[in-house]
């Protein structure tokens, strides 16, 4: 279950969900490693929740119902970052509240939690939110090499690197090439 999302289930190189904060928060490691960390954070606590309350929703309103709790922890990881990390929020900004509307997230609520008990739902959820942080940080940090020749913010590489892979066609590329060769990975296994 862990490992499902990790590799099987990948939600960026294989399952291609989450494609606007992959594409937009991954110009460095660090952006990629923390948006994919809130995100593992509201994946996580709102799959638990949902897993709880699935059996006493009515199918008409589950929907609605989730993407409330999803909100719900959205704001509380906002006031979270504000409080604690406030550069991180800064950094970020935009993206955090758009992660009520990420399709990872929604999708295992309504795929997975909404049928399954609280631990497996959990599990599920850090399984999930740790191939999408990998995914994240990994492509962040091959643009960041690629782009400003540095790796977390530490500069190893004089000079300037090639400017297009920390602007939006540098994504795109970087994000095709890396699902070519995590799938051609996969498949070897």
């Amino acid at each position: 279950m862990l490992t499902d999302g990790l590799v099987k289930n990948n939600p960026v190189f294989v399952l291609v969900l989450g494609m606007c904060p992959t594409l937009a928060t991954t110009s460095s490691a660090i952006n990629g490693l923390e948006m994919g960390v809130a995100t593992m954070f509201v994946l996580i606590l709102s799959n638990i929740v949902i897993s709880l309350l699935a059996p006493a929703v009515p199918d008409k309103v589950h929907i609605p119902v989730y993407i409330v709790v999803i909100a719900t922890f959205v704001t509380v990881l906002q006031l979270l970052m504000q409080a604690f990390v406030p550069s991180v929020y800064e950094t970020l900004g935009l993206f955090i509240p758009l992660i009520v509307v990420n399709c990872i997230v929604l999708g295992r609520a309504e795929a997975f939690a909404g049928k399954h008990n609280a631990l497996e739902s959990a599990l599920d959820g850090v399984g999930i939110g740790l191939g999408f942080t990998l995914a994240l940080t990994v492509i962040g940090l091959v643009r960041e090499v690629l782009g400003s020749g540095s790796a977390f913010g530490f500069k190893f590489i004089p000079g300037d690197g090639i400017l297009a892979f920390v602007m939006a066609p540098g994504a795109f590329l970087v994000l095709g090439y890396l699902m070519v060769l995590f799938n051609k990975f996969v498949k070897k296994q």
